[in-house]
């Protein structure tokens, strides 16, 4: 009898944290494709500036912003602006998609391992680079195995097989 009770505990466990990572998504006036992890971070697409005063009011002191300042509607120095008013950390850290630099990976796995960071939002144009980032960081500094962390991303709005690839392939250059 002791060992069911010990194996119906621990399936317990076992079941809550599996769900314990299941992006919740909802609409947010302002931001594209919201979705956020408990209230480690949420990952998004494009945000208007006028929506951080509401990314503050959900408890997050970092952005993230992974646009390029070319991309159409992209407004990174009035975003920056409206964080500073809004007394949060604010990142830029221009990523190019499939295409783009491994440094700024490096870079984004640096402020995410900064104490104080956290809760973060991160986001892009349409949440697929925001997600891609979270894959990498899950493996990199949460030391998720491939197949966990890419599920979770998947969920997030990682769609695309040019990013996967990119981030597999960083993760496989970059693991210690």
């Amino acid at each position: 009898m002791k060992h069911i009770t010990v194996l119906l505990v621990v399936l317990a466990i076992a079941v809550s944290m599996a769900f314990a990572q299941s992006p919740v998504k909802k609409d947010v006036p302002g931001i594209t494709n919201f979705a956020q992890i408990e209230t480690t971070v949420a990952c998004s697409g494009a945000i208007k500036p006028e929506s951080i005063a509401d990314i503050k009011k959900m408890g997050f002191v970092s952005i993230i912003n992974l646009r390029l300042p070319t991309e159409p509607g992209a407004n990174v120095e009035a975003e920056e602006a409206a964080a500073k008013s809004a007394s949060i950390r604010y990142e830029h850290i221009p990523f190019a998609g499939a295409n783009g630099d491994p440094a700024a990976v490096d870079h984004f796995l640096q402020v995410l391992g900064t104490p104080g960071s956290q809760p973060a939002f991160i986001h892009c144009s349409g949440g697929g680079r925001a997600a891609m980032m979270w894959f990498v960081k899950r493996v990199m500094l949460d030391k998720w195995d491939n197949e966990r962390a890419l599920a979770e991303a998947t969920q997030l709005g990682l769609t695309s097989e040019p990013l996967k690839n990119f981030a597999l392939n960083y993760i496989q250059t970059h693991k210690k």
